[in-house]
């Protein structure tokens, strides 16, 4: 494993964030905190509870779901996008070093900012709501987990997209609606029951499910099921992955 490959790649990438510190930290950040805002005191001060747990609590596993999953997939995307869109992208396929240090470096990178900003806005809900975590670990896990599959998500976007417009597509189409589908502001078991059935093909439904699990000791859906959805979508991901790199597929063109 070239470690030093490895590094290179990521403190560029870290870099980069921290030359566009507004745009990569602090607007996620306030687009949050606006959320707290209008869903925690508007729309909180009509939902007194929910299963038990106060509205402006129940939505920060969501909250936080939803900016970690489109920051880990929009960075991880815009970070290989520019190599090709530049060309520089031959010089990582020309060196000797694989694709997994690669898509370490760059996943990794991803991964991180995504995580930083996650860890933020939690400590940012504490300024709203009163938050006791009930388990930790799998906390801190869920999220490392879902940065992670995210990131490898973005990675393949980034090598997918011929133009701009496309690498804002899925972000923006995809996955900002299935997040807001899949019960970040709600408890499904609110829904009708036909409802309810249909939310279950939401894949986003079992990392928020497990996230919230962490946080209240509540979920919609089995917490074995919510860590077989991220395993095997992170499966799914490095597999395609792979298979980018052994057919060239957008690498080479």
């Amino acid at each position: 494993m070239n470690w030093h490959a490895i590094a290179a790649i990521y403190r560029f990438e870290m870099a980069r964030t921290f030359r566009t510190l507004l745009q990569s930290i602090v607007s996620p950040v306030l687009s949050t905190s606006l959320y707290f805002i209008v869903f925690g005191a508007a729309i909180g001060s009509r939902i007194d509870q929910v299963e038990g747990v106060g509205y402006g609590a129940f939505i920060v596993p969501g909250l936080i779901m939803l900016t970690v999953l489109t920051q880990s997939t929009t960075n991880a995307s815009f970070g290989i996008y520019f190599p090709k869109f530049i060309g520089t992208i031959y010089e990582h396929l020309s060196a000797p070093i694989s694709f997994y240090e690669i898509v370490i470096g760059y996943v990794g990178a991803a991964a991180t900012k995504a995580l930083m900003i996650g860890l933020i806005i939690l400590g940012t809900a504490h300024f709203f709501v009163d938050l006791t975590i009930l388990h930790p670990v799998w906390m801190a896990i869920f999220l490392v987990l879902t940065c992670i599959s995210f990131a490898l998500l973005g990675f393949i976007i980034g090598i997918w997209a011929q133009n701009f417009e496309q690498l804002q597509l899925v972000p923006l189409l995809v996955i900002t609606p299935l997040v807001f589908l899949g019960g970040s502001f709600y408890s499904i078991s609110m829904l009708p029951p036909v409802w309810q059935t249909v939310t279950l093909f939401n894949p986003v439904v079992y990392l928020i499910s497990g996230f919230r699990w962490a946080f209240f000791g509540m979920a919609d859906v089995s917490i074995g099921w919510s860590i077989l959805a991220i395993v095997v979508f992170m499966g799914v991901c490095l597999a395609t992955i792979r298979w980018i790199f052994h057919t060239g597929y957008r690498l080479r063109s």
